[in-house]
């Protein structure tokens, strides 16, 4: 009976202190291999739930929502506020990020043996992202808006990474619903009203998984990062120890200074309420280290515990899901100048405008899965006349900040959100509790 009363953050929480414990423990006890074998993947399995549901409730609920929309100059209004609000909140995590690293300069700090030995360890890895960010490049500028519209809408409902290519479809779709008579949409409506509540109780029955899945993840997460060794832990840290407290500054300060002023500018929200509410996707975004991932969690904390209305939150956050990472531009911009000073090369004003403007821009494309924002850190680097070589140098901690970075994603999201539901009039001030 007890445990019906714990919150949902809490018994999150509890998960992943159990998980590192448990990761701890199984490094010291060189459990590598059972808890490869059978902690991991159910982990992988709960990842795996999340993105199983999140294509068809981000186009049954944005078919919803954009239905119940009485003309399409209120899409049109919403949406070029959804996007304005994204790009100026990149350009102040870019700018924010560019302050931390040019004040603490970290890259001053890296042994010349420290950058021989990283290099050579993930050449390999090095290598691959280069290709990535190669083939991103050679696409061309207006590549992005050639990748908007899908060929086919099943072949781009296949993957998470084509996001962007589901919205597009679902809005087309509910603007030609909101032209037609309602009595010709009036079944077609009460079928996607049905699916959409279909999937939120599924999201329901997948959140009660939710202690489990971040255990498994934390706890093969541990074991993975360490390569069966427990110094190797310590060893990463002490020498990018300077690099990943400069970035993680850079996150916090977005998370307690940055949103609650955007939140305290325009809307009454406290941020106390704010942080409680959508505390539960923080926490999933760092145990999956993906936006995507997320998204049907984030969807339903700020429609039920923020207040968000149904129509604001799924045409914003599946947006943003897509096209809004602060928290990979911040960390593109300390890494980029990172790795600059570890080789001993001094940016000047405009390279670095050149970093605000092509981090802010690549944000745009980065997907919303794990990894993504070092294939974009690689175009970054070029833009400088950097060696996208030296992405090298921080490959050993990227997926611990992977984690940070997406939980500030996730919140950029839900305080984009909030706002544009508070300025719509969109903002119950009564939601349902936990």
């Amino acid at each position: 009976m007890l445990k019906k009363h714990i919150p949902l953050h809490w018994k999150i929480i509890l998960g992943m202190v159990l998980g590192v414990a448990f990761g701890l423990l199984a490094i010291v006890l060189n459990w590598d291999q059972f808890t490869s074998h059978w902690i991991k993947p159910f982990g992988t399995i709960f990842i795996n739930l999340l993105k199983l549901i999140a294509v068809p409730l981000v186009f049954a609920s944005l078919i919803k929502g954009v239905a119940s929309l009485s003309d399409i100059s209120r899409l049109s209004r919403i949406g070029s506020r959804t996007i304005a609000l994204y790009l100026v909140s990149t350009v102040l995590a870019v700018t924010t990020g560019l302050l931390i690293v040019n004040t603490i300069q970290p890259g001053t700090y890296f042994s010349e043996e420290k950058r021989i030995e990283f290099k050579e360890k993930y050449a390999s890895k090095t290598e691959a992202k280069m290709e990535a960010a190669a083939q991103v490049k050679d696409q061309g500028p207006l590549q992005f808006l050639v990748d908007i519209v899908p060929q086919n809408i099943m072949d781009a409902s296949t993957s998470n990474k084509n996001m962007l290519q589901v919205i597009f479809f679902a809005l087309l779709f509910g603007i030609a619903m909101i032209m037609l008579p309602d009595e010709k949409t009036l079944y077609v409506k009460g079928f996607f009203d049905g699916i959409n509540e279909i999937i939120l109780q599924i999201v329901d029955l997948i959140m009660k998984m939710a202690p489990y899945g971040v255990f498994a993840l934390l706890a093969s997460l541990m074991v993975d990062f360490s390569d069966g060794d427990v110094y190797n832990l310590v060893e990463l840290f002490s020498a990018l120890g300077l690099y990943s407290m400069a970035v993680i500054l850079g996150l916090f300060i977005m998370i307690l200074v940055v949103y609650p002023m955007v939140l305290k500018l325009f809307t009454k929200m406290s941020y106390l309420k704010f942080f409680k509410g959508i505390m539960p996707a923080q926490l999933l975004a760092f145990s999956t280290s993906s936006s995507a991932a997320t998204l049907p969690v984030t969807m339903e904390r700020c429609e039920d515990h923020l207040g968000i209305s149904k129509e604001v939150s799924s045409f914003v956050l599946p947006l943003g899901a897509t096209i809004n990472m602060d928290g990979t531009s911040l960390y593109q911009a300390v890494a980029a100048v990172f790795i600059a000073q570890a080789f001993g090369v001094d940016l000047d004003l405009s390279q670095q405008l050149t970093i605000v403007l092509t981090a802010t821009l690549a944000s745009i494309g980065a997907a919303a899965v794990p990894g993504a924002g070092l294939v974009m850190l690689v175009i970054v680097l070029g833009s400088v006349g950097m060696d996208p070589e030296g992405v090298a140098l921080i490959f050993a901690v990227d997926r611990i900040l992977d984690m940070l970075r997406t939980v500030v994603n996730v919140t950029g999201d839900a305080t984009v959100a909030t706002v544009i539901a508070s300025t719509e009039g969109q903002l119950r001030s009564n939601p349902k509790t936990e």
